[in-house]
């Protein structure tokens, strides 16, 4: 056989191989019938997680019955449009650190968000605003882009400049969950 045709038959066995490791579907049996051309297992030699597989056919398809009973290999594909596929990282909370209560002349708290993360991300904070016996006035939250390694100063207003007048104190929540 020439080279090119070994070429060729080595990439097939090795999308063949990648394919059959991967799974190469999305979508999950759970008691439905796919059909030849389908995903997943093919072979009633490979066993995988509890799956079962048969030869049978039904309605004169010529496939396989496929039955995925367990949640553990389920794959997500949240990319849309075309460019390259966006990994999502999990980040950790951010820390936060109260500036300003809020004041007569200034119905909002000021906090500073720091991102422990390289990469720039949503954070909700949150700031309960106390009276002199540290009841809880008001709750606010407000969500920010803070950068990568970063930090952003954000403002969280009260519902009503009113309201002022019962605050004595603020007090942030020392992390910021990431969105």
């Amino acid at each position: 056989m020439d080279p090119r045709g070994q070429k060729l038959k080595f990439t097939a066995v090795a999308v063949f191989v990648v394919l059959a490791l991967t799974g190469f579907s999305t979508s999950r049996g759970h008691g439905s019938s796919h059909g030849g051309g389908g995903g997943g297992c093919s072979s009633s030699s490979q066993n995988h997680d509890s799956s079962s597989s048969s030869g049978s056919t039904s309605s004169g398809s010529s496939g396989s019955t496929y039955h995925d009973y367990d949640d553990d290999d389920d794959y997500t594909d949240d990319t849309s449009g075309g460019g390259s596929s966006n990994t999502s990282t999990v980040l950790q909370d951010a820390t936060v650190e109260l500036i300003d209560c809020a004041t007569p002349s200034e119905p909002y708290a000021t906090v500073e968000v720091s991102n422990p993360n390289s990469t720039g991300g949503y954070f909700t904070v949150t700031v309960d605003f106390l009276d002199a016996g540290s009841g809880r006035v008001e709750e606010q939250s407000e969500e920010a882009y803070v950068s990568g390694n970063g930090t952003a100063k954000v403002q969280l207003d009260l519902s009503a400049p009113a309201v002022v007048a019962k605050v004595d104190h603020c007090d942030p929540e020392p992390y910021a969950p990431a969105r």
